[in-house]
């Protein structure tokens, strides 16, 4: 039998705020445990939260950005279940009113564009962690993550498969990080995917049984998660076994998952309205303020790059995967600097020496203004593409302009052609059993000749030059 995947992601988007969500406590990363905490995210009897407004714009700005309808009155509401890293018994989260509801985003997948629904945004508060002891049965418990500010991001179960999930998750990552509302760091659990997974016999209307899987800290791991899942409910099935509803857990070293609990419905959460906090209403006023934040997106980023600049598609997906990376490329094109060869330096050169430095765009030794200098000498004749390269490798080492470089190591190309001349009549006396050869009709020599005269000139001839006089010379 053929079967139907069915993939709906939930996605919890750590948001970019000094203060976790309800009190004053510091959400950095890396702090000793239990050290940004006090009596409110402890949950201590006889507090009270307080909201935190940014995390409301923040969740706003996303919901604008994925085209959701935002709900003028939503409301906190109380999430219960018991566990060790949830001080007071319950998670503030939203649930029957939500901030935003019913938008999109549009994913691109062997050439078609997908569009994947969002059921709902809202806004909630993060759990603690639970460490545990490799060497002895203790667990230690540090609540500097409880009360962290998160977005959770649920989707339609639109996907169809392991690639179109991985496609949509990366779509969302992007969007994030290119509204500074989320630095999409999962190492550090600041960007966390969880993922339901059915079959179904195909033209079938109605859901087959779902598993959740958890525990995915990268795109690829979502990827191959649910490719081991897909594979392992349809061998349920054509087996005449049933898929059980159940969580599960990814184990990335041996390429499977496994079993973790039974998997809850709503209703065992025993969802009700937070007495402690009021409704939040949010005006069209307030709306149409932070819309007017919104920066281009990387879709249409994406878009303009190939309308305006002329570049492949492959190209402008690569240069807009950050807004820094895309704010580099447009910055060097100001240099007069052709776009193609902008691209081509940038995804080779600089995103090449970026990586083996483990640097990050903003930091690169090479400004837009440098690389944009480059280029036109190059463009000019001033300086061949070979010679280039090591005055690139001298930048990224100096910080130093090109033309400092350039004039300071005497690399100016040789374009003078009486010159060439001399040294392409030294090369060819010195080489007449080639001569013979390439003039009897061995064509593949002339590149030959050609090496040897950049290698008299030490890499600075005129290559447009030396083709045309060698062309000449050795004619019959």
């Amino acid at each position: 039998m053929d079967y139907e995947v069915v993939i709906g992601l939930e996605v919890h988007a750590q948001l970019l705020t000094e203060s976790k969500i309800f009190c004053s406590c510091s959400t950095a990363f890396g702090a000793a445990p239990n050290s940004n905490t006090c009596p409110i995210c402890l949950g201590m009897p006889g507090v009270l939260p307080v909201m935190n407004k940014r995390v409301v714009e923040f969740t706003i700005k996303m919901a604008l950005a994925t085209q959701c309808r935002i709900n003028p009155v939503n409301q906190f509401a109380r999430k219960n279940y018991f566990y060790p890293d949830l001080p007071k018994g319950y998670q503030i989260s939203q649930y029957a009113l939500p901030l935003a509801e019913a938008g999109y985003v549009d994913i691109d997948i062997n050439g078609d564009t997908r569009r994947i629904g969002i059921t709902r945004i809202h806004m909630e508060e993060d759990a603690g962690k639970l460490m545990h002891d490799e060497h002895s049965p203790s667990s230690y418990v540090d609540l500097n993550r409880a009360g962290v500010p998160l977005m959770e991001i649920v989707s339609e179960p639109d996907m169809r498969s392991a690639e179109e999930a991985a496609a949509y998750l990366r779509s969302l990552h992007e969007i994030l990080v290119y509204l500074e509302i989320c630095d999409g760091n999962m190492e550090e659990g600041s960007f966390r995917c969880d993922a339901n997974i059915s079959l179904r016999p195909k033209g079938q209307e109605e859901f087959g049984t779902r598993a959740e899987l958890k525990n995915m800290n990268s795109f690829r791991n979502v990827q191959h998660a649910l490719e081991y899942e897909i594979s392992r409910q349809q061998y349920v099935l054509e087996s005449g076994g049933t898929v059980i509803q159940e969580t599960r857990l990814w184990d990335d070293a041996q390429g499977v998952t496994h079993s973790m609990r039974g998997k809850e419905e709503a209703h065992d959460y025993r969802y009700f309205p937070d007495p402690d906090l009021v409704p939040i209403v949010i005006s069209e006023e307030w709306i149409d303020g932070i819309e007017k934040t919104i920066p281009e997106l990387p879709r249409e980023k994406r878009e303009r790059f190939v309308r305006d600049y002329d570049i492949p598609p492959y190209d402008a997906g690569v240069l807009t995967a950050t807004r820094a990376l895309a704010d580099y490329f447009e910055a060097t094109l100001q240099h007069s600097a052709a776009p193609k060869s902008a691209s081509n330096w940038i995804m080779g050169d600089i995103l090449g020496h970026l990586k083996e430095d483990r640097l990050d765009i903003t930091s690169s030794p090479v400004q837009p203004k440098d690389l944009g200098a480059l280029i036109a000498l190059i463009e000019d004749g001033t300086i061949s593409g070979k010679i280039a390269k090591e005055v690139f490798e001298e930048m990224w080492k100096t910080g130093q302009s090109p033309e400092k470089i350039v004039e300071a190591q005497g690399l100016r190309q040789i374009s003078d052609s009486g010159a060439l001349e001399a040294i392409v009549d030294e090369v060819l006396a010195a080489n007449p059993d080639q001569v013979a050869q390439y003039r009897g009709g061995k064509d593949k020599l002339f590149g030959y000749f050609v090496g040897q005269t950049m290698k008299a000139t030490q890499g600075k001839a005129n290559p447009q030059l030396i083709n045309g006089i060698l062309k000449r010379k050795l004619a019959p």
